[in-house]
């Protein structure tokens, strides 16, 4: 997948940050916060190509678009979300919109709508959910029946409803997953087509900036070249085919959103004095309430950027390291967010600041584009599959990297990581000897303890590279000591959580806390607070209070 070089890059997000602060200012969002109401000229106007363009990302050249790589679409979902997360998700519909045309969609068809989106500045809805088919597809119950001519196809009458659309209800165009006779199937459909309607818009917790709504479909008459690819029953192949890199959108939105409350509540801190002095000077505020986060943040951040790139190098699917970017980042940003009222006090419970509206906002990321909780599955099933695969040596293996990684390098925790990845390992093991798989909470858990062996091995890698991307706020001594406290909270996370999951289910005695190193483990967590006052100290340098 094509990218944009760096300068042009930077060039887009610094034109959307300075059409934020001239038209998306608090009190405006908070206004439409407080209606419940869709700003669409915003997303006119940000879809206007003399303007912004913002929608182009994805779409080729040839068509009229930008042939942006997932790289790309990453940074400007991030800042996109710091913006607001209900226009974000607005934005990311017509994204996610346009995935079964790219990616099931004939030439012919891709030159018909793919153009007519990006000179149009359609708004687009991917409409797929059902109220019995969220992150589960297979429960699909909207029907496309064959409609025939003298005994030839010449089209399809869509029948069913929809649920939870962004977008649903003032969107120029959709597609949408309906079940043919061969099978799921994906169709374009314009709005105004008789016997379709959206239903009313949502009232939402959060997000509300963006407008969601059901779509009733009573016979609709789609024609046959509205089809996506022209064969029926290969719409779930095509929603599965995108997972890794729409996961990474919804990862962007997590960070973006977690690094915005953070970055409220690091100033804050240095304004508010208790004791004698600012907050943002004392270890019980910011060694509980932000140096945490900020470490998760990037140690998310390294991940998904490691994954948009190897998507960008032409790498296919990689739906368990999608899933792994978006679970991490998701629940990252919205435990900042959390954190961030909490950092505010009073002022942090009201809607005069802005941590409140994001906590409603980004709890979502951890809800659309599969629940965590299927992500928690999704990452077990894909990693336990190559543990069982190596006959256990996945995650050894990964240790041995980190080994040599080490003795490179020891400044990024890679020794750490490597015990967190060997402590995984066992656990697995012993999870495949007791068979306790067989218990779903087991899995959902083995998922989370995945998650954070994963972003340890690529935090410690990518810290210790020699040259880091644009979007690195640190220098080289902070980001490798962020990379440092992941690895040891790691570390010790997967050996203790870990242990008491097999006690918890394991029906034979287990010499498991033997194989664990927990004593090396322990060895490792010194200077940690060292660390921490380190990183502190350089967020507060970093975003200096005005």
């Amino acid at each position: 997948m094509a990218s944009m070089d760096t300068l042009s890059r930077e060039l887009m997000l610094d034109s959307l940050r300075n059409y934020a602060k001239k038209n998306l200012t608090h009190e405006f969002l908070k206004e439409m916060d407080d209606k419940n109401e869709f700003p669409t000229e915003i997303l006119k106007e940000m879809y206007d190509q003399s303007i912004l363009g913002v929608h182009l990302l994805l779409i080729p050249k040839e068509y009229g678009g930008i042939s942006g790589g997932t790289f790309d679409v990453y940074r400007v979902c991030e800042v996109l979300a710091r913006i607001d997360l209900g226009i974000a998700t607005g934005v990311f519909a017509t994204f996610l919109g346009t995935d079964p045309l790219s990616v099931g969609g004939t030439d012919d068809q891709k030159e018909e709508w793919m153009t007519r989106i990006a000179k149009e500045n359609l708004l687009v809805a991917y409409a797929a959910t059902e109220a019995d088919a969220g992150s589960d597809l297979v429960n699909l119950r909207t029907r496309a029946d064959h409609v025939l001519k003298n005994g030839e196809l010449i089209g399809y009458k869509l029948t069913g409803n929809k649920q939870w659309i962004s977008n649903g209800a003032v969107a120029d165009v959709y597609s949408v997953l309906a079940m043919a006779p061969g099978g799921p199937s994906w169709f374009m459909v314009e709005k105004g087509t008789e016997g379709f309607s959206p239903n009313k818009h949502e009232d939402k917790h959060g997000i509300r900036l963006s407008n969601t709504a059901g779509l009733s479909f009573d016979d609709a008459y789609i024609p046959k070249k509205n089809l996506i690819g022209n064969v029926e029953g290969h719409g779930l192949l095509q929603a599965q085919a995108v997972f890794g890199y729409t996961r990474v959108m919804v990862a962007a939105f997590g960070l973006g959103c977690g690094w915005e409350a953070l970055e409220v509540a690091i100033k804050y801190s240095q304004q508010r004095i208790q004791g004698g002095g600012p907050l943002s000077d004392k270890q019980g505020y910011t060694h509980k309430l932000i140096v945490p986060h900020a470490v998760d943040l990037e140690a998310a951040r390294a991940y998904i950027e490691e994954i948009s790139e190897r998507l960008d190098g032409g790498e296919k699917g990689l739906q368990t390291e999608g899933a792994i970017a978006k679970y991490a980042a998701t629940e990252s940003g919205n435990q900042t967010a959390e954190d961030a009222i909490q950092a505010l006090g009073g002022y942090g419970y009201t809607k005069d600041f802005s941590v409140e509206k994001i906590k409603r906002d980004v709890k979502i990321a951890c809800i659309y584009e599969g629940t965590n909780e299927v992500m928690e599955m999704t990452i077990f099933r894909g990693c336990w599959q190559e543990h069982l695969k190596t006959r256990g040596q996945h995650y050894v293996s990964m240790a041995e990297e980190m080994d040599v990684l080490h003795s490179q390098t020891p400044e990024v925790g890679a020794n750490s990581a490597a015990l967190a990845l060997r402590a995984l390992a066992a656990i697995l093991e012993e999870c495949r000897i007791q068979r306790l798989t067989r218990h779903q909470y087991i899995t959902f858990k083995l998922g989370k303890l995945i998650s954070f062996a994963e972003l340890a091995f690529i935090f410690a890698r990518r810290s210790s590279a020699d040259r880091y991307t644009e979007t690195i706020k640190f220098d080289r001594n902070v980001w490798q000591t962020m990379s440092r406290v992941y690895a040891k909270n790691a570390a010790l996370r997967i050996a203790i959580e870990g242990l008491a999951l097999v006690l918890g289910a394991a029906e034979k005695d287990t010499d498991l806390a033997e194989n664990l190193n927990l004593d090396k483990i322990q060895v490792l967590q010194k200077g940690l607070i060292s660390d921490m006052d380190l990183i502190a100290l350089k967020l507060k340098d970093t975003f200096k209070a005005k």
